[in-house]
């Protein structure tokens, strides 16, 4: 004999979002204190900076495209941000310059068998 439990439960959140324009295919580069400890070490990190500019460069550089970034508060009041690309196909969104407010929605299901 067998029985399916199944559990659905959603939680909304209040969120804004802010629209802007952001750069894709750029270089990710970071500098770490110890790139500061001596000037061969600052030489170092400035010759990983340049490199990795390059190859950015060199790959047709980098190319704009529209996110919003949406703010929210969580249950137990930890800020969280994430953004999300407006873009299809290389197109922006008509709301390019909107200020916008939702509701992002979480939901989780479990279906089991017993």
């Amino acid at each position: 004999m067998s029985s399916e439990e199944r559990i659905e439960f959603t939680k909304t959140f209040r969120a804004e979002g802010k629209v802007g324009k952001a750069f894709k295919n750029i270089a990710m580069v970071s500098l770490r204190p110890e790139d500061f400890s001596s000037p061969v070490a600052l030489q170092m990190a400035l010759s990983r900076l340049y490199e990795s500019v390059m190859k950015m460069f060199e790959g047709g550089g980098p190319k704009q495209t529209y996110v919003v970034e949406v703010r929210f508060t969580d249950d137990l009041g930890n800020p969280v941000s994430f953004a999300v690309s407006l873009e299809k196909g290389g197109t922006p969104s008509p709301r390019s310059t909107a200020k916008l407010t939702g509701f992002p929605r979480s939901s989780v299901k479990r279906t089991s068998t017993t």
